[in-house]
């Protein structure tokens, strides 16, 4: 029925945050046109949270060795802008985006969709 999902992320400077996902995570990308480019991601799922305050959504890169993962980032110039912390649930710390934004990054303690066939 679905052939996938399509995220989207919110800047103050689209073009750079763009550039980092490029070349910083190296994500595979098209051109959608005029430079507008539009990333591939990994193996993706979503979990619906509840919320006593407003709705919102988040999107987190997962990884199975944070602190490798992050190792080769900083290698490629990315900035950790929140250290690895253990959350019971899994490891997240967070990088810097170019714009001044976060993208939180976690390595899951908890069973993930990724082994479910579509």
């Amino acid at each position: 029925m679905f052939s996938g999902a399509h995220v989207i992320l919110y800047t103050k400077d689209a073009e750079a945050d763009r550039a980092f996902v490029r070349d910083v995570l190296g994500f595979d990308h098209v051109d959608a046109g005029r430079g507008w480019l539009i990333f591939r991601l990994p193996p993706a799922e979503v979990a619906v949270h509840p919320t006593s305050g407003e709705p919102h959504h988040e999107f987190f890169l997962m990884c199975d060795d944070i602190e490798g993962t992050l190792r080769k980032l900083t290698e490629r110039g990315a900035e950790v802008s929140r250290p690895v912390s253990d959350q019971g649930w899994g490891l997240l710390a967070a990088l810097r985006l170019p714009s001044g934004g976060e993208l939180p990054l976690y390595e899951p303690r908890h069973p993930t969709a990724h082994g479910l066939s579509p």
